[in-house]
Parts: C-alpha cells; structure tokens; sequence
C-alpha cells in the first residue's frame, strides 16, 4: 500500500517546510516538494506532455491512497515515554489496560508508548519482564516498549540490567526514593545500579522525593485528621523534591555520569538542579508532564469534598502561589526539560480513588491524559509559550532519541516507521470523560477547550484513527527493542 499525504505543512527538526509525503507499506519512502500548477503553453511538446499527465510541475506519483492535509501540519506520531497500563497500585490496578490505553494514545496522536514492568523486592528481574510482556502481547494498537521498575537492587538484579541491555531491548531503569515498602532503594542501592548503568551505557529513571520524610509528614497530618485529598499535596513540599533531585544528582556525579533522567518533575526546586547539571555540561534530563503545566493544588486537588481525589499523583499538583508552572514551561523552551510525557496511570473515582475516602494516603495515585498530551502541549504553540518545532521535538523528537528509538521513531524521515499525524490548528474540540477514549470515568480535563485537533493517525502506515473514527486494531503494535540514548550531550 502506497500512500501519499499532500498539501501539509511538515514540522520536524529542521522547521515547518510545505512538503507531501509517500509513504510505502510501513516506513517513509519519500519527502516530496509539493507539485506547483504550471502553464504547458511555457514548456516544449515533452513538457506539455508531462504537465498535461500531471497538471503540475512534478511527475505523477503512483499512491493507492491520498490523504489531503491542506492547511494541516503534518507531524511525527507521538512518542509518551512513561505510561502505566494495568499497574497494580494501591490494592487495585490503573483502569487502561494496553488495549484500551493504546488505543486512546491513538485517539490522541500518540504512535509509541514505553510502559514500566515492575520487579518489586524479592521478585525476580526477568519475571517481572515476562509478565508485562504477557499483558501486552496482542493488545497493542500501536507500537510500545518497557522500561523496568527495579524495587530490589541486589546482585542479582544488577546482573539482570547487564542482560535486558544486551538480549532484550530494556535499557532503561527506574529507581524510587520514593514509596518506602514498596518500590524504595536507599542511596546505597541507587549507587550501585548507577555504577552499572555507567558500565553498560543504560539510563537510570529518577522517581525523585524524600519518601522517608515524606512518610513522616503524612502520618502527622493523618494524626492531626487533616484527611482530605489537599493533604495528599501539602505532605509532598516541593522542597523534598529539590532535595531528592540533588541527592541523586550527586550520587550519579559519584558513580561515573550514567545517562540519568528525572521523570514527572513538578517543582521549580528540583528543575533548578536540572539546569545547574546541564549548565555544568553533564548527562543529567528530565520530563514533565501536562497536570504540572495546568492544574494546580488549589482549584484542583484542592475542590471540596472529595473531588480532589481525581487530581491525587506523585508528584503532587503544585500551588499556584509560586511560578511552578511558568518556570516548567520555560524549561521546555531552554532544553532543561527535554521531554513532555503523561505519566499516564488512570483509576476510577468509583470504586478505586474512593479506596482512599478518609484517608488521602489511601488513594491510588494517577491520572490519566495519554490521549491529550500532543493536544494539552499544542495550547503551548497557541499561547506563544513553546514554537511549532519545539512542540513536535518535546512530545516525539526527543523521547524517541532519549530512548534509542530514533530514527525508526520520532521523526517523519525516508526509512522511518510511517508512524504520521495530521494536526488541523484551525479545529477545535472539549476534553470530557462523555468523549474520550480512555477506561475511565472521569477527566482530570474535563471542560478544557483546544485549539486543533488531530485529524489523522497513521502507525506504521495503517490508517488508524481518520474522520473521526478509528480503525485500528489490538494486536497491529508491536513491541520495539530499544538502543542505548542518542540524547548524550
């Protein structure tokens, strides 16, 4: 199947250039300058020839499908580096499962999620691999990747890093120092996987709070009876934030510079020691994601009664009495914050955020956007915030270089997977729980009015979402082996 995108404006690393695009079975066969009308009286008989077969100044193009992007951009399909499909949590599990999440990530123009298997302590590394792939296998509309969850730094899960790298395509590794009990390492422990990640080239994920404190702070407020959501933010200050970050900033510098990649970062304590890190030329990045750019502890985790249960995640949403926000986004535009994911890990306000009515400690924690990211960062475009190129690069470019999935990811380039969307900046839509596509019944967005919309999804070069429909299908992703990062600096 040939398949040409014409009249589009493309937007990648190089700018927003008007250019069509043939697409050949699953990958990019070319990137063509759009045809110009011309005149064949002004050319000889061969030329007439050819512009009477054409009617432009470009021979034809041979395509079974033409998809018309007059007026639209034309981007990579997203790449959302941090998701969580079916993770237990709490007692109970996230609501997407990689059926439906993938297809909502679809929904949204999202081409290539990376999930998180999970190796609590005293489990085994490659058990824990095995069992997300078993979640996975033939439910994905889109392609996906893992990174891994390591809760027990021992000998022998050090030895496993060495063999995911090397045998299956897992080359990255989440610590916490968060969550004591649970998936907690002490500095110890952080050490040692960061010495072996420096070894083999891996990057170390950062969960970055000072669980222990923070332990601390949610038992006095409990004890006091301040159990409304609210609290679930205010035991989590952004200072143990900052705190944690430059803990881990230290340690990394100790064990050699191993890539190492903050995820969700929400606070302007913790993004400052981003920026002395890169300032001093060293390996260190970090994401954010799209509730820390617009909700906030006040009006959101914050609501009366027990609303605020469906902003509860960790990090929490910040207060809008400080720049959080403001200085997130400028992060975005100084290359401080490389990445823009979701974080994305959905429950029910019915019957599973009400686990924690009573008791904000008991709330399973996340929210769920994978199908707004592309369009939450966009508004960024609209406002002046971030530019056209920095919106494709934060949501597609980067992760996918960060990740070692470039250049078969994240860019719309001959040879890449025809991973495509087509962006309509003159669209607009309203997030709402009653139309979007994710197992949930609640939007953390509910209300919220975009300008654009995503048009058309293509994942390697099957038309999956179009005219407001989708046509994918569970089973058409693919699991992706992954590289080491082409992020270096």
């Amino acid at each position: 199947m040939r398949t040409l995108i014409t009249g589009g404006t493309l937007v990648g690393p190089l700018g927003a250039t008007p250019t069509d695009v043939l697409v050949d079975g699953e990958t990019v066969a070319a990137l063509l300058a759009p045809p110009v009308p011309i005149d064949p009286s002004a050319r000889g008989a061969a030329g007439a020839a050819t512009a009477a077969a054409s009617g432009t100044g470009r021979p034809v193009v041979d395509a079974d499908r033409v998809i018309d992007a007059t007026g639209k951009y034309v981007i990579p399909g997203g790449v959302d580096v941090h998701t969580h499909m079916e993770l237990p949590f709490g007692g109970t599990a996230a609501s997407d499962t990689f059926a439906t999440g993938s297809a909502a990530a679809a929904w949204g123009g999202t081409t290539t999620i990376v999930d998180f298997a999970v190796q609590r302590t005293g489990e085994v590394v490659e058990e824990g691999l095995t069992a997300w792939h078993a979640k996975a296998a033939g439910q994905c509309a889109i392609d996906y990747g893992f990174h891994m969850i390591m809760g027990g730094v021992d000998e022998a899960a050090l030895k496993a890093m060495d063999s995911l790298v090397a045998h299956e395509g897992v080359t990255s590794f989440k610590l916490f120092m968060a969550y004591p009990g649970v998936f907690f390492s002490d500095d110890g422990q952080i050490l040692r996987a960061m010495q072996r990640a420096a070894e083999s080239g891996a990057t170390i994920m950062m969960h970055a709070e000072n669980g222990l404190a923070i332990d601390v702070l949610v038992a006095q407020a409990l004890a006091r009876g301040d159990t409304d959501p609210i609290h679930h933010g205010l035991t989590r200050p952004p200072a143990l934030e900052g705190e944690a970050t430059h803990r881990a900033s230290v340690l990394a510098q100790v064990a050699g510079n191993p890539p190492l990649y903050f995820v969700h970062l929400s606070a302007s304590e913790a993004l400052g020691v981003i920026s002395a890190a890169r300032t001093a030329g060293r390996n260190v990045f970090a994401e954010t994601c799209p509730q820390y750019l617009y909700l906030s502890l006040e009006e959101h985790l914050g609501a009366p009664g027990f609303e605020g249960a469906r902003y509860v995640a960790s990090p929490p949403l910040r207060t809008n009495t400080a720049p959080h926000a403001d200085d997130l986004w400028r992060g975005l535009r100084t290359d401080d914050l490389a990445v823009v994911s979701t974080d994305h890990c959905p429950f029910c306000l019915k019957e599973q955020k009400e686990l924690g009515r009573g008791d904000f400690s008991k709330i399973p924690n996340g929210i769920g956007t994978v199908e707004h990211r592309i369009d939450l960062i966009y508004q960024g475009v609209v406002t002046g915030k971030i530019s056209l190129q920095r919106w494709v690069e934060t949501c597609a470019t980067t992760p996918a270089r960060m990740f070692g999935l470039y250049p078969r990811k994240g860019v719309v380039a001959p040879g890449s997977d025809a991973d495509i969307v087509v962006y309509d900046p003159n669209a607009t839509t309203t997030i709402s729980a009653a139309t979007h596509h994710m197992n949930l019944d609640h939007s953390a967005w509910e209300g919220f009015e975009i300008a654009g919309k995503v048009d058309t999804v293509l994942s390697r070069g099957s038309v999956v979402v179009s005219d407001g429909q989708f046509h994918g299908r569970a089973g058409h992703g693919r699991y992706v082996p992954r590289g080491l990062s082409q992020y270096l600096r």
